[in-house]
């Protein structure tokens, strides 16, 4: 996907996909598992780059598979459903980690009464390392950059999603008081991580 169309498309949808973690409704059923050569075509992008699978944050003891979230009917980034908690996605339609740009990374907060992947995500400082495995069976390792906690309004979109030289991550949850009303976070907890060299 040209890169331009891809900015815009995280631009238009990352907002409500956000605001929605950890209230989202599942999204529609996993088709079956592809077999044989379609499994192989399944493990890369349309222009054949491998496709994340693994995310690990050794600081806070996270660990999860990484499904690929799309777009969903309102044209909204796609969320792993509440009473899956520990699942953590990444955006399929953001960069592949490796690639100049931003991957982006969701995870739950918490979710079916339960801390989600991301729960500590918070605590996360300067230089703490973030892995992440690829079909290819390379691990990457980012380290983390900075920290910050914003309400979902203020949501900083060009810093998540803008165009970078380098190969970097958005590790993304909600976070701050929770809107009995809205059924929701007021804020999001977002880390920004750039591959070691």
């Amino acid at each position: 996907m040209h890169r331009k169309l891809m900015g815009g498309l995280i631009a238009a949808t990352l907002t409500f996909a956000i605001a929605a973690c950890g209230s989202s409704p599942a999204p529609p059923a996993a088709p079956p598992a592809p077999t044989s050569s379609a499994a192989v075509a399944a493990a890369t992008t349309e222009d054949g780059r491998a496709k994340p699978t693994n995310v690990r944050i050794p600081k806070i003891a996270a660990e999860s598979t990484l499904v690929e979230a799309g777009l969903d009917k309102n044209k909204s980034i796609e969320v792993p459903p509440v009473e899956q908690p520990m699942q953590a996605a990444w955006y399929k339609y953001s960069q592949v980690p490796g690639d100049p740009g931003p991957a982006i990374l969701l995870g739950h907060v918490d979710g079916n009464k339960k801390p989600g992947i991301f729960y500590k995500l918070h605590e996360l400082k300067t230089g703490d390392e973030i892995f992440v495995k690829r079909e290819d069976g390379k691990e990457l390792r980012f380290v983390a950059t900075r920290t910050e906690q914003v309400p979902k309004e203020k949501l900083p979109e060009e810093a998540i999603y803008g165009t970078t030289q380098e190969s970097e991550l958005r590790l993304i949850t909600c976070g701050g008081v929770f809107d009995k009303a809205a059924h929701s976070y007021k804020d999001n907890v977002i880390v920004y991580a750039k591959l070691a060299a």
